[in-house]
């Protein structure tokens, strides 16, 4: 039997584990790099907003030596930031629950009930997300101005759960199939009936998945200008985006006004993405590995 000293292992041993620092530490330094280059534009935002328009232009990298908060209050009072956040988050939520509950019992009644026509509406849902925005602007207005609900709250979430729909349903349907049915089964053992079977089976079931949902409509509808601007003309509810786009002028525009309407707007984001991104990691792990 053959034997081999210790002490020729021990240098491999040592290259190994070089070579795993030396890997560990490029792979830290390019993720800083590319954590500092997506926060470049937001600390340039942040950095220009507080400075007068001229100092902005000329040196938007340099730090605010002399803030000028006083941008953010003229952003504040111009922009009805209060009335405006409350009008976005009125139509982003309604939006929401209206498309979560609407798509999840149609990807539920997809899934579970394999027909013809299940099938063939799966396919038209799917074919939706073809269909851009841009090509069914006039008929949503047409379709809401006989309806009579233009400039209406209604009418506009009744729009925005359209469009994200498509979406929502091939969202579900795709987390659905790799849940098993017996449970279902079991409910329908006990005497539930489809809609306790929803609420207290299936509904939870898809909590990860509808938290990863619920950011993609809030982030659609909140920065999404088109609709909006077509389907709503009174000031009393316009939206963020209505709001950072009255500051733009026609030829010009200053930043000392442009960018802290913008940082007031994005806030509300920021703080629903931190409330809710533990149940978005959940939900795009779980996606992955089904």
């Amino acid at each position: 039997m053959t034997t081999f000293p210790l002490t020729k292992t021990r240098p491999a041993r040592r290259a190994q584990r070089t070579k795993q620092r030396v890997g560990t530490a490029v792979s830290s330094l390019l993720l800083i790099a590319f954590a500092a280059l997506t926060m470049l534009p937001i600390y340039i935002m942040i950095a220009v907003s507080l400075k007068t328009g001229t100092a902005g232009e000329t040196n938007p990298f340099g730090l605010p030596l002399d803030p000028q908060w006083q941008n953010y209050v003229n952003a504040f009072v111009n922009m009805h930031y209060l009335q405006s956040v409350a009008n976005t988050l009125i139509i982003t939520i309604s939006t929401a629950v209206l498309t979560i509950f609407t798509a999840s019992m149609a990807a539920w009644a997809i899934v579970r009930y394999t027909r013809r026509w299940t099938r063939t509406a799966y396919q038209i849902f799917v074919a939706g997300l073809t269909v851009p925005v841009f090509v069914v602007v006039t008929p949503l207005y047409q379709i809401l101005q006989q309806l009579h609900l233009l400039d209406t709250y209604p009418g506009i979430v009744l729009a925005y759960t359209a469009l994200t729909m498509p979406f929502a349903v091939f969202f579900f349907s795709g987390f659905l199939r790799a849940v098993p049915a017996e449970l279902e089964e079991a409910a329908a053992v006990d005497g539930c009936n489809l809609f306790r079977t929803y609420w207290n089976i299936v509904l939870p079931l898809l909590r990860p998945a509808t938290a990863t949902l619920t950011i993609f409509i809030i982030l659609q509808v909140w920065n999404d200008l088109i609709l909006p601007l077509i389907l709503l003309s009174s000031n009393d509810k316009q939206t963020v985006t209505l709001a950072v786009y009255a500051t733009i002028g026609t030829h010009t525009f200053s930043t000392a006004q442009l960018l802290p309407t913008l940082v007031l707007g994005v806030i509300p984001l920021f703080v629903v993405f931190l409330v809710l991104q533990r149940y978005v990691v959940a939900g795009i792990s779980v996606g992955a590995g089904k």
